[in-house]
């Protein structure tokens, strides 16, 4: 007589002794517990590479110690510059992953000043640009985007930090998208907003389960239909900054990342501002550079935890638009 199968307990831990990894049942499958802890902010650095400043391109890195108010200094330059990159990068605590105005993939260490290194390649032979990009601290999922020719793209993408190699596929979004913002927990990732051919600029809040390869699903609604924002995370609230329709936006809005739903009024930026980048620690949410013309060099933040207008926290090394922006803070989350 054979036994009847055995019913794991939802939420059960275990030591998976391959991967070395701690992992619990969700139902359906195991799945890895990512460790982080949120109280290592102190020394963290927020990175500001490439952009824009029409008509010249940028390959300068800058940096600043997330925890502190000042200017940023000089890290290095990029291998390939990283024109209209926008929130197309990604990180761990001690990686950051980044597109580029090509199929080009490119790191730095972030502890490290110096000039980023080839990563590998996207999996195909156009440009990529004004994508998305979420971590969970191993893995870096880029979305969307687009391409000169033909145009917008749906598709997401894997890479593993830790390891260089070219992008795997992942999946799909919804639709087509550019210029969304792109924010995650250990668990989720989440694209906020963009733009769509040819139905135009969106409101729609998408997520993906950043473990498991899969198309997205619909989070939510956005509390403005915009493109161009930005987005950071303290691993429990995604806000998104700026963004156009067809203006730029001053607001500032958030999502519960661990519940479905749509955004929340946050409060706003300084000056409104479109074509950013955002990053953000446990504690910070930031919101650098950007349009409108010209370009602009100013840092603004926010305390995640706590509603309210941003207050300047100093300037990038140059001015500039369309550039990306992430941390080793708390896993590489923001």
């Amino acid at each position: 007589m054979s036994l009847p199968p055995i019913e794991i307990p939802l939420g059960a831990m275990r030591f998976n002794s391959d991967s070395q990894k701690l992992e619990y049942w969700n139902g359906s499958i195991w799945m890895q517990i990512h460790t982080f802890s949120p109280n290592l902010d102190g020394g963290a650095r927020v990175i500001c590479a490439g952009g824009i400043d029409s008509p010249a391109s940028k390959d300068i890195i800058d940096f600043a110690t997330a925890s502190s108010i000042g200017n940023f200094i000089d890290f290095g330059d990029l291998v390939s510059s990283a024109t209209f990159v926008s929130e197309g990068s990604t990180s761990s605590r001690t990686r950051g992953v980044m597109g580029a105005y090509s199929n080009t993939i490119q790191f730095i260490t972030i502890s490290s000043t110096g000039n980023s290194v080839d990563f590998g390649d996207f999996n195909t032979t156009n440009n990529r640009l004004q994508m998305g990009a979420v971590s969970n601290g191993t893995r870096g999922v880029f979305a969307g985007g687009y391409f000169p020719q033909p145009s917008h793209t749906n598709i997401m993408e894997f890479v593993t930090i830790a390891a260089t190699g070219n992008a795997l596929d992942f999946g799909d979004l919804i639709e087509n998208n550019r210029g969304n913002a792109s924010y995650g927990s250990p668990t989720r990732g989440v694209f906020h907003g963009g733009t769509n051919s040819p139905a135009g600029i969106l409101n729609r809040i998408q997520d993906i389960t950043i473990a498991t390869t899969g198309n997205s699903t619909d989070f939510g609604d956005a509390t403005e239909t915009k493109d161009f924002c930005a987005g950071g995370s303290n691993a429990t609230r995604g806000v998104v900054t700026g963004g156009r329709n067809p203006s730029a936006s001053d607001v500032i809005e958030f999502t519960t990342i661990a519940t479905k739903g749509n955004a929340v009024r946050f409060g706003n930026l300084i000056t409104s501002v479109d074509e950013h980048c955002a990053s953000a620690t446990s504690t910070r949410g930031f919101s650098l550079g950007g349009t409108p013309t010209p370009a602009r060099n100013v840092v603004e933040y926010i305390s995640i935890a706590t509603g309210g207008t941003a207050v300047d926290f100093g300037d990038l090394t140059v001015k500039r638009s369309h550039c990306t922006s992430f941390t080793n803070a708390h896993g590489g989350l923001g």
